[in-house]
């Protein structure tokens, strides 16, 4: 068990810090899955609109460091290419 005020401070400010990042995960979780979801019925409008809804909050877990830049950016290609291929499809 932490012994020192500072570390007793820190594993305080992990505990909020690591509720606010599970908040934010379970919310871009829910963007995608949206997007995700307009995909798989084959609606590229709504997938479209879907995913610029989704764009800026995945650009905020970045900023907040709740995803890592390179995570995000992945996963932004592979939705966008989905969409693109969608639309050609159609």
């Amino acid at each position: 068990m932490a012994q020192h005020i500072s570390a007793k401070k820190r594993i305080r400010r992990n505990e909020s810090r690591e509720a606010i990042n599970r908040s934010r995960l379970n919310r871009i979780r829910t963007f995608v899955r949206k997007v995700e979801l307009a995909i798989a019925a084959g609606d590229a409008g709504a997938a479209r609109s879907a995913f610029q809804a989704a764009t800026p909050e995945l650009h905020r877990a970045v900023n907040k460091h709740a995803l890592h830049r390179n995570t995000v950016a992945r996963k932004l290609s592979r939705l966008s290419a989905r969409i693109k291929a969608l639309e050609v499809t159609a």
